[in-house]
């Protein structure tokens, strides 16, 4: 478990030193309430990266901290080890308070950009996040399970974006836990 994430903090480390920042011509989410962002979310698909390789049934859980930023809990089951992982770190906003983009740290002092760039306003049902590029990308949901009308558009968008969605993984959250 110490291994992957290692692995995962040295590609971060030289992704994400200063880089806060959205891809050019993104916007993250208006009107954002971070309180009903709280909570657990099931990722559903994502730009694989080796910090999340062989993950499968991996979830982020959100709560906020003391000192008003937000605890990040993520977890995922290595299918490779067979064993599960997990990784706490810390969010903030970044400037207005209703406007979905956080800085995301994982280690030290290096924050890297998390932004709300879709998301089911009504019910907070859904999500999509992108990173500070387009090598970034994560589409979220309360359910371990996601409307495929609602996920493909949301994939449609993320094309149109110019991410790279063929090379989607999308992730299982059917296998049985151990």
């Amino acid at each position: 478990m110490k291994n992957i994430w290692s692995i995962a903090k040295a590609a971060l480390l030289l992704l994400i030193v200063g880089c806060t920042g959205i891809p050019d011509g993104l916007q993250p989410v208006a009107d954002f309430e971070l309180e009903r962002y709280l909570g657990k979310w099931y990722e559903i698909a994502r730009l694989d990266h080796s910090f999340e390789r062989n993950l499968s049934q991996v979830t982020a859980d959100y709560s906020l901290r003391k000192d008003g930023g937000v605890e990040v809990v993520n977890q995922g089951f290595n299918q490779k080890s067979g064993k599960w992982e997990m990784i706490t770190g810390k969010a903030f906003l970044i400037g207005k308070g209703n406007v979905g983009s956080l800085k995301v740290s994982f280690f030290g002092p290096f924050y890297g950009g998390y932004h709300v760039v879709a998301l089911d306003q009504k019910d907070y049902s859904y999500a999509m996040v992108a990173g500070p590029s387009r090598s970034y990308l994560w589409i979220l949901s309360r359910n371990k399970t996601l409307d495929s009308t609602i996920l493909e558009r949301l994939v449609g968008k993320a094309n149109q974006w110019g991410f790279e969605t063929d090379k989607l993984t999308y992730v299982d959250h059917n296998l049985p836990e151990t």
